[in-house]
């Protein structure tokens, strides 16, 4: 039991910690701000960035509305294997357990909302961009890091295959030596 709870630990605690300010964040938007009401304490930046209070049925940024109650089973089928899958990843591979850790603790923050809302607050309006959230500004931070550790994975990968390769046209060819015949000739 120990050895899994540690096996877990990592996982757990950037989880905790996605969905506490996750949860935060959205308590302050919905208790301050009425739905689509916007909120910016600096003017000169609201072309540019504000608080929105936004709901979402649909998924992150905003995309396939009205279809909620789909991706309320999927995220959950996701968040399941998440937990099933990772403590079957080597300790090493840091990278893929951050993004993992990352990609679960948003899906657990939306599905949250979707749980007791009904719909996912978002808040966070950057220029033209969809309105967004903590959680899913997490799951794509997720992806990112899962995407550069893949590009890292695959470089030290590349090089290995690069200096083997060195290395076998830089080592001498043993020939065996040749052994010739020498006919005896003392009898004639």
């Amino acid at each position: 039991m120990k050895n899994v709870a540690k096996k877990y630990l990592f996982l757990s605690m950037i989880v905790a910690a996605i969905v506490a300010l996750d949860q935060v964040t959205k308590n302050l938007v919905r208790n301050n701000l009425a739905a689509a009401e916007t909120w910016m304490p600096w003017k000169w930046l609201e072309p540019f960035a504000r608080i929105v209070h936004w709901h979402n049925d649909g998924v992150v940024f905003g995309l396939f509305q009205g279809m909620g109650g789909i991706f309320t089973v999927l995220i959950t089928v996701v968040i399941i294997a998440i937990i099933y899958f990772y403590p079957r990843i080597p300790e090493t591979d840091i990278p893929l357990r951050v993004a993992l850790a990352m990609q679960a603790g948003g899906a657990v923050g939306n599905l949250i909302d979707r749980i007791t809302q009904g719909y996912v607050t978002d808040f966070i309006s950057v220029g033209n961009f969809p309105v967004f959230n903590v959680a899913d500004a997490s799951i794509t931070l997720g992806v990112v890091v899962l995407l550069v550790g893949l590009y890292i994975d695959e470089r030290k990968t590349l090089k290995k295959e690069t200096q083997k390769a060195e290395t076998e046209q830089e080592e001498p060819v043993q020939e065996e030596p040749v052994q010739e015949d020498i006919a005896d000739t003392s009898n004639e």
